[in-house]
């Protein structure tokens, strides 16, 4: 097979934040473009998850970017295994035709124990001491030897966090590069995550913006020389649109005070307990998964919900087909914000007994997505320079640099947004026909008949 595609996830890129400053996106904008119509949630997992596959989440399973794993009686957010996708992914469909088809998928999510070709994706080690060490995870094993042996190790703490910035995003494409270089793969798939970050932050119309798209595109200019040089063709696509937001929903908050969620008090802290919980939210930006353990207390949850202030709809039972959420991994009901609100996962009445990991970066205990962990709090600088020089010395430490004010956040994502110009986009060389908007599942057999055009050739 001799066609080669590129496909670049730039994360919350939508046609209002293209300007003149950014040429490479200007030159695959004004080439040929569509509006993406995203899933519902419309999230990382979920939007790739079903561009991937061609299937709705209801079809591969991927409801959010975490949920309650009801037989463990956890709630775990951004697992990686790429087995929890049901449905034959993009890669998988074309070797099925052509053998010798092969695939790159770097830093897409649930990119461990893939059947792609090659893969990278972040993986921090931790250490018996409680240390953290940045890292990632690839296939080949050794391929992460030879970039790091390139690029030096990838900059887990510039990829999430209040630390977050161009370094980790530009080590993603130079790797990228890298292996499209030394092993030419037929479709090369890469996340480039730098705009979500700011976009959360700041918001999609604070003027500070424009210098993250001029750093994206920087990026995307280096993928399209190397492009270039290789003969491949070069499409970019987004997950979904960022939108301004003023209003955080406590839903955890409102369950607790109706006596439905369980905690326990444990070095002075309150923890959450899901198992023993009657009812509690996974809350993931603008969509909540409502799970209901006690089935008798279905229609009281029902009833809070629907009056809490900034939820615009609540579904439950086949109700959730509308969205295409009827499926196990989702909460009994599920809860849409309205478009300037989003979920907050917090269950503590008072921040003094929040638990430790409330005011820490740490992605993989908390209950439910936290865009706070972009911010720093005040006096959070000095204590982290006190906390890495307990690092260096050896003992344990805790990164006691989140703040625990919802407010800070001034864009989120996952309903639709009012105008299309504020919503995912796909732009490039693919032949998209006349279709203004195209819905994100038919993304698959674009690429699909990309090459299939090239076989019959």
């Amino acid at each position: 097979m001799s066609k080669k595609l590129l496909v670049i996830n730039a994360v919350g890129l939508t046609e209002s934040l293209i300007n003149d400053d950014c040429p490479n996106l200007k030159y695959y904008f004004e080439k040929n473009r569509q509006y993406l119509k995203p899933p519902i949630p419309a999230v990382t997992c979920t939007s790739q998850a079903t561009l991937l596959t061609g299937k709705s989440p209801q079809e591969h399973g991927v409801v959010a970017n975490g949920w309650y794993f009801r037989d463990l009686a956890q709630v775990w957010l951004w697992r990686q295994n790429n087995q929890l996708v049901q449905g034959e992914k993009i890669w998988e469909s074309l070797r099925a035709k052509d053998e010798s088809f092969s695939c790159a998928k770097m830093f897409w999510w649930y990119n461990m124990y893939s059947s792609a070709d090659w893969s990278a994706t972040p993986r921090p080690l931790y250490r018996a001491d409680g240390a953290k060490h940045p890292g990632s995870y690839t296939y080949p094993m050794g391929l992460n030897d030879d970039l790091e042996s390139e690029l030096g190790t990838f900059p887990l703490f510039k990829f999430w966090g209040p630390m977050t910035s161009i370094e980790s995003t530009k080590w993603i494409s130079d790797s990228t590069i890298y292996v499209m270089k030394k092993n030419r793969p037929n479709l090369s798939l890469v996340y480039l995550p730098h705009l979500d970050y700011n976009l959360q932050r700041l918001g999609p119309n604070d003027p500070a913006m424009a210098k993250d798209v001029r750093e994206l595109d920087q990026c995307i200019g280096d993928l399209r020389q190397c492009a270039d040089e290789l003969g491949y063709e070069v499409v970019i696509l987004s997950e979904y649109g960022i939108q301004e937001v003023d209003t955080p929903i406590h839903i955890n908050r409102e369950l607790r005070k109706a006596g439905l969620i369980t905690v326990k008090m444990e070095c002075g802290e309150e923890h959450f307990d899901a198992g023993a919980s009657a009812a509690f939210a996974v809350a993931d930006h603008q969509l909540a998964h409502v799970y209901v353990n006690d089935k008798s207390q279905l229609e009281k949850v029902k009833k809070i919900l629907k009056g809490l202030p900034g939820i615009t709809e609540v579904c439950s039972g086949e109700e959730r087909s509308k969205y295409d959420l009827d499926h196990e991994r989702s909460g009994e009901i599920i809860c849409l914000a309205e478009k300037n609100a989003w979920f907050t996962y917090y269950y503590w009445l008072d921040d003094k007994l929040a638990p430790d990991y409330a005011r820490a970066v740490d992605i993989h205990r908390k209950p439910g997505y936290d865009p706070v962990e972009l911010f720093m709090r005040k006096g959070g600088k000095l204590s982290a320079a006190k906390t890495l020089l307990k690092k260096k010395l050896g003992f344990r430490y805790l990164m006691d640099v989140i703040p625990l004010d919802a407010t800070l956040v001034k864009g989120s994502h996952g309903v639709h947004p009012e105008h299309l110009a504020d919503g995912p986009l796909l732009i490039g060389d693919l032949n998209l026909g006349d279709e203004k908007v195209r819905d994100m599942r038919d993304f698959k057999s674009l690429v699909e008949e990309f090459f299939q055009v090239d076989k019959e050739d």
